[in-house]
């Protein structure tokens, strides 16, 4: 967030982001759902939307008069708190309400939350909501994005679109002609069994978590991020960089997707039930590898970080390369001294609640505590993250087969 802005216009901003994200679709890309994971654009709209009009305009605006008596059902997430709600996996059956519709309830929304914010004297916990409801519409952004990405990279005719987001353009090298996979690990500068420079934290014991000193708009933190806490943790050195197209190329080639010596059981089983052979949206034409971007089907980029790869993969590439993937305590630590942003970074640590964690009261609570079971962190941020919301104590977490996300890897040793 900037902090110069006013309120308002702090929201606005965020809102019209959302809008921009969808600018290059057709209507008919707003409504395909191609797996569960996957929400349709024009649920992201509404059910950011709709978050809105439930927990603040609803609660806090008199007279505020409600968009749709049906919209709390068909764009209610996981909050068993405010009543019944659509499956997740029949998002894309909603060909009502209309993308029309869904626009102009955003714009009646938006309406009624400006002269909100714009009179009332909000008191702190109603600021807290407003924040949160803030940063809540920026995590939709980015699932905007890759949810857009998944449908457009699985329509067969693997379509362009715009998207407004620091996107690399394809490599140089990569341009120039198509790269078959003998010649990828070839320009490869250090190969599978090279390294890369590494940044060492020394053996000891560190704070971690948000140190949440209050809720102003430039220190907002999710409340998974607290209590701050001290962990030990033993001398370790990670990667100073991110594994790259080609050195993940180099596994590839290994026969690392057919060696089970690699792989965690779950991984193994998981390798062998979807005949997974690469990261997600590679391609392999003929000898030559490609890959799905926002700018169509380009030539594998040697020199960019490997993308949309499942924890599993991560760390089976880890224990091909004889290192590991860190712990998120151990990237925290030595997160000031990392070049991190444009992926989303495994880590081998379970999402569980840190130390005085306590679940707010109310549909709030259900945010991110309810979450904490078989799922793992990720940390940094993404391409696709919206400007001001990634910080050093944010957790990321998912499945360990997810992979339609950002997703990198740095490894620790």
């Amino acid at each position: 967030m900037i902090a110069e802005q006013t309120l308002t216009e702090q929201y606005l901003r965020v809102r019209a982001h959302s809008e921009a994200i969808c600018r290059g679709l057709e209507t008919e890309d707003y409504v395909v759902q191609p797996i569960a994971d996957v929400s349709p654009p024009k649920w992201h709209l509404g059910h950011t939307t709709w978050f809105w009009e439930t927990f603040v305009l609803q609660p806090n605006a008199p007279g505020y008069r409600i968009f749709h008596e049906d919209f709390s059902y068909v764009f209610n997430s996981y909050y068993e708190t405010v009543g019944k709600r659509v499956l997740r996996t029949d998002r894309g059956n909603l060909s009502r309400p209309t993308v029309t519709g869904v626009y102009t309830y955003r714009a009646y929304v938006d309406e009624h939350m400006s002269r909100f914010l714009d009179t009332d004297d909000l008191s702190p916990d109603l600021y807290a909501i407003i924040q949160l409801g803030l940063n809540h519409e920026q995590q939709h952004q980015e699932l905007l994005i890759t949810d857009i990405k998944y449908s457009l990279g699985h329509n067969p005719l693997l379509p362009s679109i715009e998207m407004p987001i620091n996107y690399p353009p394809p490599s140089k090298a990569a341009e120039k002609k198509h790269i078959g996979t003998s010649a990828l690990s070839a320009q490869n500068g250090r190969g599978a069994t090279g390294e890369s420079k590494g940044i060492t934290i020394s053996e000891g014991i560190y704070a971690i978590g948000h140190p949440h000193t209050n809720q102003a708009i430039d220190s907002f933190y999710f409340d998974n991020e607290i209590s701050r806490h001290k962990v030990y943790l033993n001398e370790t050195t990670l990667a100073s960089s991110l594994t790259t197209n080609a050195e993940y190329l180099a596994f590839i080639e290994a026969g690392g997707y057919q060696n089970f010596r690699h792989w965690l059981s779950d991984g193994w089983a998981w390798v062998k039930a979807n005949h997974i052979q690469a990261p997600l949206y590679w391609h392999n034409i003929d000898g030559e590898w490609w890959n799905y971007t926002f700018e169509g089907l380009v030539p594998i980029a040697l020199d960019e970080p490997v993308c949309h790869v499942s924890q599993y993969e991560a760390d089976a590439y880890a224990r091909w390369r004889g290192q590991r993937l860190p712990t998120e305590f151990e990237w925290e630590a030595a997160a000031d001294q990392l070049n991190w942003g444009t992926r989303w970074e495994w880590t081998n640590s379970a999402y569980l609640p840190y130390p005085g964690f306590i679940t707010a009261e109310g549909a709030v609570g259900e945010y991110n505590g309810k979450f904490m079971s078989g799922q793992i962190v990720l940390r940094g941020a993404s391409v696709a993250t919206p400007e001001g919301h990634s910080r050093p104590t944010y957790r990321n977490f998912f499945q360990p087969d997810k992979r339609w996300q950002f997703t990198g890897i740095r490894l620790a040793k």
